[in-house]
């Protein structure tokens, strides 16, 4: 704005403004200096700007931030009034017994409320608010009447020291956190992760905990929100292990990945390094030593309509989709340093669950190079808990290239039971036209001719018949890794350190135990393997009718 039109603007302000200090300070000196300090604020920032929408918005915040600091500067918690009489009227601010000149501290004590114990706040407004005697408030409450009158003096206390207290709020109030994924290692039981991160406050408080244990009115500070709201999230939270308790304070339990472009074109380059080595050796062999043929890998996986007489065997490239991934993620077992176990760190949760969960932060301005590989549409790989009776096992992933609605991710293990069931019956008897329905919605199965005449079903997922050929895969994949077992190691090094450092104390030995699946199942390492061979031309993409059907097998057991 020109000079001239906020001369124009302030002028129309300098009486409501005056009104305003005088209204809320002590004396008609301290009015003139605060409102001489909102016109100067004003002035110098309307010089500036030229896109204010509402005006009198605009000034007031000036008025409100300059009171602040004048109440901070002049320890002036309440204005010329008791806090003892203050406290008479919070049940009712209206009450004439009220000066209007007090609303505003009135209904900041009504804000400190929020603040005290949750017994303190449950005496105090059985005291204040229900005109309730102290006696039948000790009685209700099954405590001794000395203990409620001595919580009612610590309130007020309480409500003095925080009413002389200038709260600050952290940049979240102003710029909260967003979860831009999670995952999870292990079992889910009977709730999602989105039940328990399902708001912006749920994942703030669990930010705002992450490196350093804090009060339910310290993490209310921080959020700039009331306790009350904070207290029974925290509750929650705590309640199904996703934050600690320490005492009176809480802090996360589990990792909160905040990713920088250093860290994450290092994790970048190593797996780029590592799946190049690998992938290629192996797809090289897989190819050259004519495994592909074994008649115990099989897949009659077809973009054409299922014949009603033959059953051609799938073209090499979608065999392995699966193949690849699936080598890379269980071979070599015995070169992995497992020092530490799962139950080790593991969160056993109320709901069944017994995993491990990451949620990841990543920042808005964050800029990576044209080649970097993000991790799109991924979820995996998945496979059914391994019971002693199992014979088979659903392994799969999902990704950027297939076509499934992921509908099953939190209930895999469920899904993958319904599959095996499915496929054992099958081998021997028809089934329901229900069931049949089900598997080619999910694109296991094609189907051909009419259920009640002429029909066949063909699975479409690839199928690993025999221990022995599942053997003879991994040990493929195993003579690879150990070919570049040094190779494997100098590159995870420097990147181990990386990420250690950059988790906080209490959940490194969460990080460890992740760290042990590098190139092994590891969902960024199969990524690479995958992507490296699309890039040089050695996998090609998915056609559109094999993408529901793809990166799915059916193996033995253990």
């Amino acid at each position: 704005m020109n000079r001239q039109e906020v001369e124009k603007t302030i002028t129309e302000y300098l009486k409501p403004v005056f009104g305003f200090a005088l209204k809320r300070c002590n004396n008609i000196h301290d009015a003139e200096d605060l409102s001489q300090e909102i016109v100067m604020r004003a002035f110098r920032a309307l010089l500036v700007k030229d896109d204010i929408a509402d005006m009198g918005k605009f000034i007031w915040a000036i008025a409100h931030n300059a009171l602040s600091n004048y109440y901070r500067d002049n320890s002036k918690s309440v204005i010329g009034v008791p806090i003892d009489d203050l406290a008479e009227w919070i049940a009712d601010p209206n009450s004439e017994m009220a000066p209007d000149d007090n609303t505003e501290s009135i209904s900041r004590l009504q804000a400190e409320i929020a603040y005290l114990t949750k017994l303190q706040r449950r005496i105090l407004i059985a005291f204040y608010f229900e005109n309730r005697k102290q006696a039948d408030i000790a009685k209700e409450l099954d405590i001794p009447l000395g203990t409620v009158k001595w919580h009612l003096f610590e309130s007020k206390k309480e409500l003095k020291r925080g009413m002389n207290t200038m709260r600050k709020s952290s940049e979240l109030k102003f710029n909260p956190i967003k979860f831009h994924s999670y995952r999870i290692n292990g079992s889910i039981g009977t709730k999602s992760p989105d039940e328990f991160f399902r708001s912006t406050l749920s994942q703030n408080i669990c930010y705002c905990v992450r490196k350093t244990a804090k009060t339910v009115n310290e993490i209310a500070d921080d959020l700039g929100v009331s306790p009350v709201y904070v207290e029974s999230e925290v509750e929650f939270l705590e309640e199904y292990g996703f934050l600690q308790a320490q005492k009176d304070k809480y802090i996360v339990n589990f990792i909160i990945s905040e990713p920088t472009p250093e860290l994450l074109i290092m994790q970048n380059h190593m797996y780029k390094r590592a799946a190049e080595l690998f992938a290629n050796d192996l797809y090289d062999e897989l190819i050259s030593s004519g495994i592909l043929d074994d008649p115990d890998i099989m897949c009659w996986q077809t973009d054409e309509a299922v014949s009603l007489t033959d059953s051609p065997k799938a073209d090499r490239n979608f065999i392995l989709w699966s193949l690849i991934p699936y080598i890379a993620a269980w071979s070599g077992e015995k070169l992995m340093n497992e020092r530490i176990s799962f139950e080790e760190v593991a969160t056993i949760r109320p709901d069944g669950a017994h995993n491990i969960v990451n949620a990841t932060v990543i920042p808005d301005d964050l800029v990576l190079p044209e080649d970097y590989v993000y991790m799109k549409n991924w979820s995996g790989p998945m496979w059914n808990e391994w019971i002693e009776n199992d014979s088979r096992i659903l392994w799969q992933i999902d990704s950027m290239w297939s076509d499934r609605k992921q509908a099953h991710d939190f209930h895999y293990s469920e899904h993958a039971r319904r599959v095996l069931s499915l496929y054992d019956e099958e081998k021997g008897n028809l089934l329901s036209k229900e069931d049949y329905a089900w598997l080619c919605e999910c694109g296991y199965v094609k189907t051909n001719g009419a259920f009640d005449g002429n029909f066949k079903a063909v699975w479409q997922i690839v199928i690993l018949t025999s221990k022995e050929i599942q053997n003879k895969l991994l040990a493929i994949g195993e003579r690879i890794k150990v070919k570049y077992q040094a190779d494997f190691k100098a590159l995870k090094a420097p990147y181990t350190k990386a990420m250690l450092d950059s988790v906080p104390v209490h959940l490194r030995k969460m990080k460890e135990y992740e760290l042990q699946f590098v190139f092994h199942s590891d969902g960024w390492f199969l990524l690479h393997c995958i992507t490296t061979l699309l890039q040089n031309g050695k996998l090609k993409e998915p056609t559109e009718g094999q993408r529901k059907a793809l990166t799915t097998m059916i193996v033995p057991g253990k």
